[in-house]
């Protein structure tokens, strides 16, 4: 069948880049899901307060990363139109403007407590959670400089060494973490703190080996990435500020709707925080498949559009949208059949309060397979114009989507209408399909339009 050729092609060359790209975010947020999981086996204060200390570090995390992200599409086009010295300078200072963010972000961790309060959450569960973020916020300047990395790696098509080292940064957050929490193997028993370094010393690990291994990568040397690394180039620097600015922002608009939903959550019930925190780590790890194809389709139309190639870029977004509405069906039917078993995951079995929270968390993972399908196709979208450097207006209406129609759709159904928890995900529901349809009619619209026409 030839007229099938291209999209197979394109299927085989985005699988290639994104298959690791999906093992490397699933073992990402898994080291979430594994601090969640012991965590709620030590107690469930000590989970709700994770959940909150959570949300705090992931705030300011997906803020600092636009600008690693905004490297894959910027290197990626870059490597289309052949400019080697523009890569060395765009990754360069994608990762001085992430070091210099992690390290602004430090007073914000360490005094965490009041802020927390002021948003309406129970004092003891904000010490709680100052305590997990005076340690984990130590991680922030790693964790963004692999974010950099990630990306610089995955532009040059080398994404197995990003599943590798994050594999191994999950094995070692586990055993970390199994260690200094429960006071195994002759450790100190840490509790909440002991997650906290776990996670810090996993990202400091993570960032020493991607750094290592983009220094040695013998295809990779003639852009002498850290050659007289700590010379500025405010040219690239501005170009990367401009592009990466917005990227966090959009992220952080999307993010935000959960975190503001989280926050709220805390006002219905500590056994409802706790089973959101929960359905939102299950929900997380399969919306990392959908991230990881976006990542792949990002590289992909980047190159296309270094290239000038239209068709390319319009055979890409249509390939990818397929293979992410095929995972959407799988999920759908795991969350709907066998949802007890899978928060029951996450509740040591004799804690006292398990059943309240296994149904709700069963009732919350019935509303996430509703919104799947919007959740993935707004990160395709947001994908797509990544790859032709379209940040600006899609922040606008990420912003507009999540801020003015997600958290109000929320709050009403939640309290004004008296849905509660339920309330919260429905309104997450809207949010995440008005940025859906008005991203993707972004891209269509313009660069897609363009390419529709090639």
């Amino acid at each position: 069948m030839p007229a099938l050729t291209p999209y197979a092609a394109h299927a085989r060359g985005l699988l290639a880049i994104g298959l690791p790209l999906v093992g490397s975010h699933v073992a990402q947020v898994g080291l979430h899901v594994t601090d969640t999981l012991m965590v709620g086996w030590y107690g469930v204060d000590e989970l709700a307060a994770l959940v909150l200390a959570g949300s705090f570090f992931f705030f300011l995390f997906i803020l600092g990363s636009g600008y690693g992200i905004a490297v894959m599409g910027m290197v990626a086009s870059s490597l289309g139109r052949g400019d080697e010295v523009q890569v060395r300078r765009e990754t360069r200072m994608g990762l001085w403007l992430s070091i210099l963010f992690g390290l602004v972000a430090m007073p914000v961790f360490l005094w965490s407590a009041p802020v927390l309060e002021a948003l309406g959450q129970e004092p003891a569960l904000s010490a709680m959670a100052q305590d997990y973020l005076r340690i984990a916020g130590w991680g922030m300047v790693p964790a963004l400089v692999v974010m950099t990395l990630k990306s610089y790696l995955s532009a040059l098509e080398r994404t197995q060494v990003v599943l590798w080292v994050t594999v191994a940064g999950l094995a070692m957050n586990a055993l970390l973490n199994w260690m200094l929490i429960f006071g195994n193997a002759g450790a100190p028993e840490l509790g909440l703190r002991g997650a906290a370094i776990a996670t810090a010393a996993t990202q400091v690990a993570s960032a020493g080996l991607l750094a290592s291994y983009a220094a040695w990568l013998p295809a990779a040397r003639r852009f002498r990435l850290f050659q007289r690394f700590w010379r500025p180039d405010w040219h690239a620097m501005g170009q990367v500020f401009r592009l990466g600015t917005p990227v966090g922002l959009t992220g952080l608009a999307e993010s935000s709707l959960f975190i503001a939903a989280a926050l709220m959550m805390g006002w219905v019930g500590t056994v409802e925080l706790a089973a959101h925190g929960i359905a939102l780590e299950i929900e997380a790890v399969t919306f990392m498949v959908h991230l990881g194809l976006s990542n792949a389709a990002t590289v992909r139309i980047g190159r296309a559009h270094g290239e000038r190639d239209a068709e390319a870029m319009r055979d890409v977004a249509l390939t990818a949208t397929a293979l992410s509405l095929a995972v959407v069906a799988a999920v759908v039917v795991m969350f709907l059949a066998v949802p007890e078993a899978i928060i029951g995951l996450f509740v040591r079995p004799d804690e006292a309060r398990v059943d309240a929270i296994v149904d709700f968390g069963v009732r919350l993972l019935a509303v996430a397979a509703l919104f799947q399908v919007f959740d993935a196709m707004q990160v395709m979208a947001l994908g797509f114009l990544r790859g032709v450097q379209d940040t600006r207006v899609p922040f606008w209406l990420a912003a507009v989507s999540y801020w003015l129609v997600g958290v109000p759709a929320s709050y009403v159904l939640a309290f004004p209408l008296g849905l509660g928890g339920i309330g919260l995900w429905l309104g997450l529901v809207v949010g995440l399909a008005a940025a859906a349809v008005t991203l993707m009619w972004r891209f269509w619209a313009g660069a897609g339009r363009l390419a529709a026409a090639a």
